[in-house]
C-alpha cells in the first residue's frame, strides 16, 4: 500500500483500521522507509446511550504520543469491557476520559452527528456537536465523503450548513477499501467469506462502492472542488499529528532482588552458587576453566543490560520444575551458555560438548537474547498462569497470529460465494498439492491436470482468477503456539491487546515480531509432546514398583541404546523416526552421543544435497581419510575443533572456532563472520576475507593456505548447524532411545497415549509395540483407564480414550463408578453410571471395540439388549429423583439372579467375522479380533498361492494383502505410490509406478483387500522384502475372471415359501452378471444340486456372499472356481 501512496505523491497518510492496530507497526515502518508520515489512528464504534443495541462511527488520530497511548488504551477496553455479540465497542464515558492527544473526527454519515441529520433529529445533532466540541476543543472536525454511497449528498449537505452554524472545521476523507477500482469484485468476494454470503444473495449488505480506491490528491481536490477548505484541512490535520514511534528499544520487566544486592551481583551470587552445585565434588583446578567461562559470561550478560532477563527465565522454570512440570535440557542456541546452565534454565554441560556462547549473545552484536524454553504440552499453561500471577496479569500476554487465506482454502471459500457447485471447488481443492507453502501459483506449475481444468472450464477459470486476487490476505486472528510477552508496566504501553467476548484468550495486537519491536521482551514457552511421553512413562515405571527412575542421570554410553539406533528401531524416538532418517542411521551406525548430535545436524536438505553426509560417512567407517578440513588443504590446529565430526565443518560453531584459531577473530567476531557466510553479501564477505588474512599472517600461517581454508569454510558455512540446538535435542532424542530399550512396554504406551486422538500415528506405535514382541492387550470396561497402561506383566493396555465416539467425561463417569466395584452386566454399569454422559453412543462404542467383553457375553448380544439395559437404568434414575424405590427392588444385573437378563436376546443373528472386524474399525480405528484378510483366505490362495511370510526375493509372484498405508509421490513422469500390504502373516511394501497408479489410482486406497503383481527383491532399507508392481487388480475383478459358480448348501427343511421370498431378495440387487447360481439341497441320505436359470445369475461380490452366509451360515455359501 505505501508504495503506491508514494507513486501517488503523497507526504502522509492515516490507517484507521476498525478498533486494531494489528499492522500499524509494518505500516509504519514501511512508511518511513518511504519519507511518508504515518498518521496513527482507528475508527471505533461508539456505543448509543440511548439504545445500547446500537452504535455509531467515531475516527480517533493520535495528535502526539499520549494520544497515541489514549488509543492503545481505548483499542484494548473495547475488547476487554466492551464486546456485544463478538464486536468491540467504546462508551462515550471511555472516549471523554481518554480524549488527551488525540483528534476526533465525527464518523462522516455513519457517526452520531451524521445519522442524527439523516433522521431528521437536528436537536441530537446539535447536541452532539456540542459535546464533541467540548471534550476535543479545537481538536474535532465534522467529517465529509463522496465515494458514490447512498445519502453521502444529503448529509454533507446538512453537515457543512451545521459547521457554519458551529464554526467547525469540515474534512475531506476517502474511506479507501482497496487500491485499484478494479479490485472492488475482490474486496465484496472477501466481505462475503466473512459474513457467510454469496454474491448474489439479494439479502447481503451492500456496504460499499466502486470508488473507495486510493484515490489521488488531484481526484480529491477535483472532488471536494466546491468545499475546497475540506481538502485544506487534510493538510492541516497532517501538520498537527506527530507521532514517532520508538523502534527496536527493549524494556525488560523487573525481577526483585534481596536488599542490599544490585540486580549483577544476584545474578552472579546465583550463577557460582548454581555451579557448585552441578559439580559438588569438584576439585578448584577442575572448577577453575568453569569459573573463568562463567565470570566472562557474566561481564557480557551485564554489559548489554539483560541480567533481569536470566533471572526472569531462571524463575519460571525453578517453579515449573518445583511443581514437576517436566522441562525441555535446552533448545536452540541457549544451550551454549554456562550461566544458562548454572541457573538450571538448561541441563546440558556447554564447555562439555564445545557449545559457545557468542553463538547465543554476542557482545560484539548487541540484540536480545531468546531463550526457547520447552515444556510438558500438557503443563505448560501453568507456567504461564505463574508469570501471569507472578508479574500481573495486566503486564502480561500471550502474542496475536494472523491466518491467512491458503491456497486450497480460498479456492473453495470462493467457489462458495461465487455461488460455483461444490464438486468443481472439491475438485480444483484436491488438485492443489498438500504441502506446506503451497501457493496457486505453485500449484499451477506442478499439477498438469489443474492447468488443463482452468483451460476447460469457464467456472473454474472464473474462481481461480478471483482466488489469486485473495489468497494470502488475513483472514482470522489466533494465538501464537508459546509466545509471551512480560511488560515492565501496563500492556498497553505498548501495544493494545485483543481477547475473545468473555474476556480470554488475551493476546496482544501486534504479532510477534511487531511486538518486540515495540519494545516488549518476548519469552517463548513451547509444548513439546515427547516431555510428555517420557514423563508419562517414567510415571509407569515407578508405579510398578521399581526404583524411582532419574532419566537425567542415565548414562549417554549404553551400548544397548546404539544397538537398537544401529539397527533402525527408532520409531517413536524423538527427531530420529522419519524413514530417511532411519535410513541415515542405519548407514552412519552411531556408537556415541557426539553422532546422535551430528544425525540430528545431518538431517536437513543442505548437508543431504551437499554430498556432506556420504564424506562424514565414509571417514567414520574409514572408507575415506579424516583431514582437518580437506587432505589438500588443512592444518593440525584445526584437529580438535573438527575431530568429532571426522574432519567435516557441521557446525556453526566450528566456523566460529576456526576463525578464533586460525585468525585470532575473537568469539564476538567470528560470529559477525558466521553470519556474513550465511548472509553471501560480496562486500561483507571481500571485507572478511581480508581480515582473515591479515589475522592468520600475523599468527604465522602461509596466507595461501589460510585463503582455501577459509574458502572451504565459506562453503560449509551455508549447511552449518547450531550445535546448542542440536545438542540439547540429540539428549531428548537419547533419553527417549534409553527408554525405549530398557523399558518398552511403559515407554510404548506413553507413545501411544500421545497420541491417543490421532488413529492412524497411534496404530502405527501399535504395530510397532507388536514388532517389538510386546503384547497389546484390548480395552477393557474392567481394568483400562483412558491412556494406556502397562500391567505387572509388561502388557500393554489399550486405552479406553482411543475409543470414538467415548470421550473424557464418560470415561471419567464409567472410572468413578467402577471404583465402588467391577461391573457384572451391562445392565449393571448402565444402572451405576450418568445416562446423560455415558449414552447410547458411548455405550456402542463399548461394546463394538470389545471392551465389555470380559462380561462374558457376545457383542450382538449385548448391542440387542442395549435398548432395555438404558431403560432400566433410566427407570430407577427417575424413581431415585423421585424419592421412589421400585417394587421388585433395582435393576436386575446377572449377578444378583438366577434369570438370565440377556435370555430375550440369545437367539440375536451373530455377527459374521467381516462384522466383528467392522464394528472395531468403527470404533476402533483398526482390528483387534482378527484380520479382515481371514474371511477371505480359502479364497485369496486360488490368485495368491503364498502368504506374505512366504515370499522369496528375486521371483515373480502375485501378493494379496490389505492396503495399511499409501505414500504418494511426485515425480517428473506423475504420481506413483509406496503401498504397505498387510495379510496377517506379514507385511511388505509395494511400489507402483505412474502408469499402474494412474490406471488404478481408485482401487489403490486405504483398507482395500488388493491383488498386486510384480517382481519381489530385497529391500535394501529394511532387509525384508520389497515388490515392483507391474498390475492390481481387486479380488472382485481376479473373482469374476476365474469363478464358475456361486453354490449355496441348504438343508431340504429349510426351505419353504419364506425362504424362496428371502433368497430372492437377496440375489435380486447382483443379478446380471455371469456367474450362475446353484442351489444344493441337503438331506439326510444324500443331495441334489439344482442351477437356477439365466435371469438368476448375478455379479460375484463380497457384499452378496455375506448376506447370503448370514442367511444360510457362513459354511453354506460359496464362490466354485474353475479346475
Amino acid at each position: 500500500m505505501m508504495a503506491r501512496v508514494a507513486e501517488l505523491g503523497m507526504p502522509a497518510v492515516a490507517i484507521t483500521d476498525h478498533h486494531n492496530f494489528f499492522g500499524l507497526v509494518k505500516a509504519y515502518k514501511a512508511a518511513s522507509a518511504l519519507g511518508i508520515k504515518l498518521i496513527i489512528g482507528a475508527d471505533l464504534h461508539v456505543v448509543d446511550p440511548i439504545d445500547e443495541e446500537r452504535h455509531h462511527e467515531l475516527c480517533l488520530l493520535a495528535q502526539n504520543e499520549a494520544g497515541y497511548h489514549n488509543l492503545m488504551v481505548l483499542l484494548s477496553r473495547a475488547y476487554q469491557q466492551g464486546q456485544y455479540l463478538g464486536r468491540p465497542r467504546v462508551r462515550l464515558d471511555w472516549v471523554r476520559d481518554h480524549a488527551q492527544g488525540l483528534i476526533a473526527l465525527s464518523g462522516g454519515r455513519q457517526g452520531d452527528i451524521g445519522q442524527a441529520l439523516l433522521h431528521g433529529r437536528d436537536s441530537d445533532a446539535h447536541a452532539a456537536l456540542t459535546r464533541w466540541l467540548e471534550w476535543f476543543p479545537m481538536r474535532f472536525y465534522l467529517e465529509i465523503q463522496r465515494t458514490g454511497r447512498a445519502d453521502e449528498e444529503d448529509y454533507l449537505h446538512a453537515v457543512v450548513a451545521l459547521a457554519g452554524d458551529y464554526d467547525c472545521p469540515v474534512v475531506a476523507t476517502n474511506d479507501v477499501r482497496f487500491m485499484e477500482a478494479e479490485e472492488f469484485e475482490a474486496h465484496e468476494a472477501r466481505v462475503c467469506i466473512g459474513d457467510g454470503r454469496t454474491l448474489d444473495d439479494p439479502r447481503r449488505l451492500r456496504a460499499y462502492s466502486e470508488q473507495q480506491y486510493l484515490r489521488s490528491a488531484e481526484e480529491m481536490i477535483a472532488l471536494f472542488a466546491d468545499i475546497p477548505e475540506a481538502i485544506e484541512n487534510t493538510i492541516e490535520i497532517a501538520r498537527r499529528c506527530s507521532v514517532s514511534m520508538a523502534l527496536g528499544q527493549p524494556f525488560l520487566p523487573d525481577f526483585p532482588v534481596p536488599e542490599g544486592e544490585t540486580i549483577e551481583q544476584f545474578l552472579g551470587r546465583l550463577s557460582h552458587e548454581g555451579l557448585l552445585s552441578r559439580y559438588p565434588d569438584w576439585t578448584p583446578d577442575q572448577l577453575s576453566p568453569y569459573r573463568d567461562r562463567l565470570d566472562f559470561e557474566l561481564a557480557t550478560i551485564n554489559q548489554m543490560g539483560f541480567p533481569g532477563y536470566f533471572l526472569v527465565v531462571m524463575d519460571f522454570i525453578r517453579w515449573a520444575k518445583e511443581q514437576e512440570i517436566p522441562v525441555g535440557p535446552g533448545r536452540g542456541s541457549g544451550a551454549g551458555s554456562l550461566v544458562a546452565y548454572a541457573l538450571g534454565i538448561t541441563d546440558l554441560d556447554p564447555i562439555a560438548y564445545d557449545l559457545l556462547f557468542e553463538r547465543f549473545l554476542n557482545p560484539d552484536r548487541v540484540s536480545m537474547p531468546d531463550f526457547d524454553v520447552d515444556f510438558c504440552m500438557e503443563r505448560r499453561d501453568e507456567v504461564i498462569d505463574y508469570v501471569a500471577q507472578t508479574y500481573g496479569r495486566h503486564a502480561v500476554s500471550q502474542i496475536i497470529t494472523f491466518g491467512t487465506m491458503a491456497a486450497k482454502a480460498v479456492v473453495r471459500d470462493v467457489a462458495r460465494v461465487q455461488g460455483k457447485p461444490y464438486g468443481l471447488a472439491d475438485r480444483m481443492s484436491k488438485l492443489i498439492p498438500f504441502e506446506v507453502g503451497m501457493t496457486l501459483a505453485k500449484a499451477l506449475e506442478q499439477e498438469e491436470q489443474l492447468l488443463q481444468l482452468l483451460q476447460e472450464d469457464s467456472s473454474a477459470q472464473e474462481i481461480w482468477d478471483m482466488a489469486v486476487q485473495l489468497e494470502g490476505v488475513t483472514r482470522n486472528a489466533g494465538k501464537h503456539a508459546g509466545g509471551v510477552v512480560i511488560a515492565p508496566s501496563e500492556l498497553t504501553d505498548f501495544s493494545p491487546v485483543y481477547c475473545d467476548e468473555e474476556g480470554g484468550s488475551l493476546v496482544t495486537q501486534y504479532d510477534k515480531n511487531d511486538v518486540e519491536e515495540a519494545g516488549l521482551v518476548k519469552f517463548d514457552f513451547l509444548g513439546l509432546r515427547t516431555l510428555t511421553i517420557i514423563q508419562w512413562a517414567i510415571e509407569m515405571v515407578n508405579s510398578l514398583g521399581a526404583a524411582p527412575l532419574d532419566i537425567d542421570c542415565i548414562p549417554l554410553d549404553d551400548p544397548e541404546v546404539f544397538r537398537l539406533l544401529q539397527a533402525g528401531d527408532t520409531t517413536a524416538v524423538f527427531q530420529l523416526e522419519s524413514r530417511g532418517m532411519k535410513e541415515l542411521i542405519k548407514n552412519l551406525r552411531p556408537d556415541c552421543f557426539e553422532d546422535i548430535i551430528a544425525l540430528v545436524a545431518l538431517f536437513r536438505p543442505g548437508p543431504l544435497q551437499s554430498g556432506m553426509v556420504e564424506n562424514f560417512i565414509s571417514r567414520k567407517h574409514g572408507r575415506e581419510p579424516i583431514s582437518f578440513p580437506d587432505a589438500q588443504y588443512q592444518h593440525e590446529w584445526l584437529k580438535p575443533i573438527l575431530e568429532p565430526t571426522y574432519g567435516i565443518i557441521l557446525y556453526q560453531e566450528q566456523v566460529m572456532q576456526i576463525a578464533q584459531v586460525l585468525a585470532g577473530y575473537s568469539l564476538g567476531g567470528a560470529d559477525l563472520l558466521r553470519r556474513a557466510m550465511g548472509k553471501k553479501k560480496p562486500e561483507e564477505m571481500a571485507k572478511q576475507r581480508s581480515v582473515f588474512e591479515e589475522g592468520a599472517a600475523e599468527k604465522g600461517i602461509d596466507p595461501a593456505l589460510a585463503m582455501r581454508i577459509f574458502d572451504l569454510v565459506e562453503k560449509f558455512a551455508g549447511y552449518g548447524f547450531n550445535k546448542s540446538h542440536s545438542a540439547a535435542y540429540a539428549l531428548v532424542s537419547y533419553q527417549t532411545a534409553w527408554l525405549k530399550t530398557h523399558h518398552p512396554a511403559e515407554f510404548m504406551a506413553a507413545v501411544m497415549s500421545s497420541d491417543i486422538d490421532n488413529t492412524d500415528k497411534m496404530l502405527t506405535f501399535r504395530d510397532e509395540a507388536r514388532r517389538m514382541g510386546l503384547q497389546v492387550l484390548p480395552p477393557s470396561i474392567q481394568q483400562g483407564l483412558y491412556a494406556f497402561s502397562v500391567t505387572s506383566e509388561g502388557q500393554i493396555r489399550y486405552g479406553l480414550g482411543a475409543i470414538k465416539g467415548l470421550g473424557e467425561g464418560p470415561i471419567a463417569n464409567l472410572l468413578a463408578a467402577r471404583e465402588q466395584g467391577g461391573f457384572e452386566s451391562l445392565f449393571d454399569l448402565c444402572s451405576r453410571t450418568d445416562p446423560r454422559k455415558v449414552n447410547r453412543r458411548a455405550l456402542e462404542a463399548l461394546i463394538k471395540s470389545g471392551a465389555l467383553d470380559e462380561l462374558k457375553v457376545e457383542r450382538w448380544i449385548l448391542l440387542a439388549s442395549l435398548d432395555d439395559a438404558i431403560r432400566a437404568a433410566e427407570q430407577v434414575a427417575n424413581n431415585s429423583a423421585a424419592g421412589m424405590q421400585d417394587l421388585f427392588g433395582e435393576v436386575i444385573a446377572a449377578g444378583d439372579s438366577v434369570e438370565d437378563p440377556y435370555r430375550e436376546y440369545r437367539h440375536s443373528r451373530p455377527w459374521t467375522l467381516t462384522e466383528l472386524l467392522n464394528a472395531e474399525k468403527e470404533s476402533l480405528g483398526s482390528f483387534l479380533s482378527g484380520h479382515p484378510m481371514e474371511a477371505y483366505e480359502a479364497e485369496v490362495r486360488k490368485f495368491a498361492p503364498r502368504r506374505i511370510r512366504e515370499l522369496q526375493a528375486n521371483s515373480q509372484a502375485v501378493v494379496a494383502g490389505l492396503i495399511l498405508d499409501i505414500r504418494t509421490i511426485k515425480t517428473q513422469r506423475g504420481p506413483m505410490a509406496v503401498l504397505k500390504l498387510d495379510d496377517g502373516s506379514g507385511q511388505i511394501e509395494a511400489t507402483v509406478y505412474n502408469d499402474v497408479f494412474t490406471e488404478h489410482r481408485d482401487l489403490l486406497q486405504k483398507d482395500r483387500i488388493v491383488l498386486l503383481e510384480g517382481r519381489l527383491q530385497v529391500d535394501d532399507f529394511n532387509g525384508g522384502i520389497a515388490m515392483r508392481t507391474k498390475a492390481a487388480r481387486s479380488l472382485e475383478e481376479a473373482r469374476k475372471a476365474r469363478v464358475s459358480q456361486l453354490r449355496l448348501r441348504v438343508p431340504s427343511h429349510r426351505v419353504d415359501e419364506g425362504f424362496s421370498k428371502l433368497l430372492a431378495n437377496i440375489l435380486r440387487p447382483a443379478v446380471g452378471g455371469q456367474c450362475p447360481v446353484v442351489m444344493e439341497y441337503v438331506q439326510p441320505k444324500g443331495s441334489v444340486a439344482i442351477r437356477l436359470g439365466a435371469a438368476w445369475q448375478v455379479h460375484p461380490s463380497d457384499a452378496l456372499l455375506d448376506e447370503l452366509r448370514v442367511a444360510v451360515g457362513n459354511e453354506a455359501a460359496e464362490w466354485v472356481y474353475e479346475s
